[in-house]
């Protein structure tokens, strides 16, 4: 479930023969994942109780930040979980993978600035 349905390859590795200085191998691993929404709920999931009862919001307030800070960072929290979502229910045309005219956006800037 961490990981995005419409990409059919989810991880890819890489061996590179040339090692940096004081290994004997080098990989690089990129993975397809949504796994970080988990985090953040769980952060937003723990933070929302305290911060109704205002608990230690006066140590954060005597070190310089206000409770409004503390706004915008869930907020932030909630975009991060949305986006994340959005991810995870994203389609993709596989007729179409880039969109109408082969395009990402579905424009031609390429072909007409580059003809």
């Amino acid at each position: 479930d961490d990981f995005v349905q419409w990409i059919p390859d989810h991880f890819k590795t890489a061996s590179i023969r040339v090692p940096p200085p004081k290994s004997e191998i080098s990989a690089t691993f990129i993975g397809n994942t949504t796994a970080m929404k988990q985090l953040f709920v769980r952060i937003k999931k723990r933070f929302v109780p305290l911060f109704k009862r205002k608990a230690f919001l006066q140590t954060y307030k005597e070190h310089g930040m206000d409770e409004m800070m503390f706004h915008e960072s869930l907020a932030n929290c909630k975009d991060l979980i949305q986006e994340y979502q959005d991810r995870e229910d994203a389609t993709v045309d596989l007729d179409d993978p880039l969109g109408k005219n082969g395009d990402e956006d579905g424009d031609d800037d390429f072909e007409d600035e580059f003809g």
